[in-house]
């Protein structure tokens, strides 16, 4: 199976920033599902918020993309990335799909009810291994990019945003200190710390089931929707609120001043300003840092948490790396 590695300047320059550190290989839990066949790419075009036919078009380079799988009402049900195996459009279309690995059942029957007659065939790849690779620079060296990975299927720069870094898929088993020389294992915690600090959100604790909404998850700033590609399950509400373009609340990373406890703050309590008025839901953490639901209207407040009386202080920031003008 034929590697890319593709160039991406950007994460050229996010990895001059950070001077002194190795390039870390965490092991990622989510599932891989392989969708196969001539009509893989109009098949997921019909279900996800993406523009699929990258993936399959002559001449593309694009290797990898994000999307959302919406309900009828335009929340989200799944998270995933597309991946593209096949070599050439003279090769039958080989998608591999990322997803959360505690709805791998339920994205395979979701994906199974909209197949009807479709020549496509869905399996999950149990004997594919996913990591995800945040380099680094050690000092002296020219790039800290990935040099060698005779031993991967695909490596490629994380669709979602450059600070994420790459996505590597490999057998099981295979040696990683080849593929990738003078990386380091990491453990998957800084992962979740690192998506938290930069407010990229993974998975069902992140992105509720039916209660996610694309355009409040940042699915725009992660390269994960088309308002260009027609008809797919969930459009109507997402396309009518791109077009206002009013969007009061937003997924942002939030700090604590000290770790959360091992207990840690429940999915969805309610954060307030210091006045007492409703700012948002907190969504999911690690140690001091967390995800939440926020009104834009009062980032830039002080917030707390009531637990049990308690008060637990927190504050948000605007990720660096999204547009500009996102947050006004």
């Amino acid at each position: 199976m034929l590697v890319r590695a593709i160039t991406a300047p950007g994460l050229r320059r996010w990895c001059r920033g950070r001077q002194g550190a190795a390039t870390a290989c965490f092991p990622l839990g989510r599932a891989l599902l392989g969708v196969r066949g001539a009509e893989a790419a109009v098949f997921l075009q019909g279900l996800l918020t993406n523009d699929v036919t990258p993936l399959v078009a002559a001449g593309e380079s694009r290797p990898a993309l994000y999307a959302h799988a919406l309900n009828v009402q335009g929340r989200c049900l799944y998270d995933v990335i597309l991946y593209r195996l096949h070599g050439s459009t003279a090769e039958e279309p080989h998608i591999l799909l990322e997803c959360d690995s505690s709805v791998l059942d339920s994205v395979q029957k979701h994906l199974k009810l909209y197949k009807i007659r479709r020549k496509v065939t869905i399996s999950p790849c149990p004997d594919l291994s996913l990591w995800a690779v945040i380099p680094g620079e050690q000092p002296g060296d020219a790039s800290s990019l990935p040099k060698s990975a005779d031993q991967a299927l695909l490596l490629t720069p994380d669709p979602r945003a450059e600070v994420m870094g790459w996505r590597l898929i490999a057998k099981k088993g295979a040696n990683l200190s080849e593929m990738i020389p003078g990386s380091q294992v990491g453990d998957v915690q800084d992962y979740h710390r690192h998506r938290y600090k930069q407010g990229i959100p993974e998975g069902v604790k992140d992105l509720p089931p039916g209660v996610a909404l694309p355009l409040e998850s940042n699915l725009a700033f992660m390269n994960g929707i088309s308002f260009t590609k027609g008809c797919y399950i969930g459009q109507e509400l997402t396309a009518r609120t791109h077009h206002m373009g009013v969007i009061r609340k937003r997924l942002l990373p939030v700090l604590f001043p000290t770790p959360l406890s091992s207990t840690g703050i429940p999915e969805g309590t309610e954060i307030l300003t210091e006045s007492g008025k409703p700012a948002g839901k907190f969504r999911a953490g690690a140690g001091e840092l967390g995800i939440a639901l926020l009104r834009l209207a009062h980032v830039n407040e002080p917030l707390c948490i009531d637990l049990g009386g308690d008060k637990v202080k927190l504050s948000a920031t605007t990720p660096q790396w999204w547009p500009k003008a996102a947050a006004k």
